[in-house]
């Protein structure tokens, strides 16, 4: 079972990876035809706010509780109860995303005042901000019926389709910063646009497939509906639990829209560079476990709940681990590769390079978090995740107050960094206490190696690649510099383990 865990989580990141290299283009893009200033702010922040939401409600909450609900059925229904339950879930799930859209759109200056209300004093940029946000507040509606349907295709291990659909939000944003921006008065909202296009491009990339397993839903009305009204009860406080480290990059932003400008900007880039192995594994990693985990809760057989959740978190140790270091080590790099070029310039490499490198100390963090919290929802059990998402986000709010003085912008990553920390350990260690999750053998002697291997790879990197060059190099002679370094922390990386003797078993066994 533990291989095709790891087949379907290689799917995912394969699809995962065509969306983020994807990404990283748009965002080249983006800071070759827009820079930075205030316009790119405004439109960060008016995509952030249905993005953040997206993940909140859609990724986060809904999925969170449809997906073990529909393993229920799925496991001990028919297959007739179980359309019928799809039908009364998507219908009830598009009235309510229709009405919080219809408010949304009406209420974007309020929105704006409430998540950055540092630009209340600069009315230019307020008023692109709300328009710009009544253009991609509609995308929740779209990509929360996204959700829905990859949810049932990940249930059915359809996960290739779910996964590669966020690659048309990238293609609908080039097109959009290409071809629109040039006939538009204000050439940032075309991307609004785009945002906009993308949603229904992808709502309708995912009906063929819900069509071939015969479950495409006909939209019913089902608030009476036992298992509905399950999902709408374990929604509230599956809101806050899941997704925790998403209200603090908001609350980042909110401080941030009182700092120089260019500060939302910078807090941006670098936490795409973060999403990057965030969502090829990390994200990956969870949407293959909370299924696997919800089918084996739904079974009864609470030891290969363990080993499953055991075997995950080797993974997150195995990877997630040498990723947070390669990212902290080569984050001017990385930016200076990817964005420096005409209106982004070397000042913002460094001043995005600062919170890059704040975020890379929490990427492990973050990582755990979206593997353990599926240990509890799962088992239906939302409260857990939200006591500790709640401990979480009051810490994340403290250290953000104390850091953001003495470091500005990057104060604010390492803020949620360190707060990720605190809800990956809560999370642990009540899993621990409750003896859902009984570590597997040799854990000691596997952390061991792991960090062995990571110094020996933070050794290499450190001593070999060269700071100042990056600046001067052509676009051509930083790719080559940055693939090749790339790749040569990585042999290393692998050399060391295998010297060190963690063969492949002690990864692919659950025991």
């Amino acid at each position: 079972m533990s291989r095709q865990l790891f087949k379907s989580t290689a799917i995912v990141s394969s699809m995962t990876m065509i969306s983020r290299v994807l990404g990283f283009i748009r965002d080249m893009l983006f800071a070759r035809v827009f820079g930075i200033d205030s316009a790119t702010d405004a439109f960060f922040v008016a995509f952030k706010i249905p993005n953040f939401m997206r993940r909140l409600f859609a990724e986060g909450a809904f999925s969170q509780a449809f997906v073990p609900i529909l393993s229920d059925y799925k496991e001990q229904g028919s297959q007739q109860a179980l359309k019928l339950f799809i039908d009364r879930t998507a219908g009830t799930l598009a009235l309510i995303l229709l009405l919080v859209t219809i408010v949304g759109v009406i209420a974007a200056p309020l929105l704006i005042t409430l998540f950055a209300p540092g630009f209340i004093h600069e009315q230019k940029q307020f008023d692109l901000t709300v328009q710009m946000l009544r253009i991609t507040f509609p995308y929740l509606f779209f990509i929360s019926l996204v959700a829905f349907a990859g949810g049932i295709l990940n249930s059915h291990g359809k996960f290739a389709i779910p996964a590669f659909t966020p690659v048309f939000l990238n293609l609908c944003m080039i097109a959009a910063a290409i071809w629109l921006s040039p006939l538009m008065p204000e050439p940032i909202v075309a991307l609004a646009w785009g945002v906009f296009a993308a949603g229904i491009v992808q709502l309708l990339f995912q009906v063929p497939a819900l069509h071939r397993l015969g479950l495409l839903p006909s939209f019913q009305l089902g608030f009476k509906d036992p298992g509905v009204k399950r999902i709408l009860k374990m929604m509230l406080p599956a809101l806050f639990g899941v997704s925790v480290t998403q209200i603090n990059l908001l609350l980042d932003t909110l401080i941030a829209s009182f700092l120089v400008a260019g500060s939302v900007s910078w807090l941006y880039y670098s936490d795409r560079l973060v999403e990057f192995p965030l969502g090829i594994f990390g994200i990956a990693l969870a949407t293959v476990i909370l299924p696997n985990l919800s089918k084996n809760h739904a079974a009864n057989d609470p030891v290969e709940f363990s080993k499953s959740m055991d075997w995950a978190l080797r993974l997150v140790l195995l990877i997630g681990l040498p990723a947070s270091v390669g990212l902290l080590i080569l984050a001017e790099p990385m930016l200076s590769t990817l964005f420096q070029y005409e209106e982004f310039g070397r000042h913002d490499v460094e001043l995005a390079g600062q919170s890059l490198m704040a975020y890379a100390i929490g990427l492990l963090g973050f990582i755990l978090v979206k593997v353990l919290v599926p240990g509890f929802t799962s088992r239906k059990d939302m409260k857990t995740p939200v006591r500790f998402g709640i401990y979480a986000m009051f810490a994340n709010m403290g250290l953000n107050i104390v850091l953001v003085f003495p470091l500005e912008h990057a104060g604010l990553a390492l803020a949620t960094s360190l707060g990720a920390f605190l809800n990956a350990a809560l999370l642990l260690t009540r899993l621990l206490k409750d003896k859902i999750y009984r570590p597997g053998k040799n854990w000691a002697n596997f952390i061991v190696k792991i960090i062995f291997a990571n110094e020996i790879m933070a050794l290499f990197l450190f001593s070999c690649v060269e700071r100042e060059e990056w600046f001067v190099w052509t676009a051509f002679e930083k790719v080559y510099h940055l693939g090749l370094w790339v790749a040569a922390g990585g042999l290393v990386y692998i050399l060391s383990l295998c010297l060190i003797g963690l063969r492949p078993n002690q990864i692919f066994s659950k025991y």
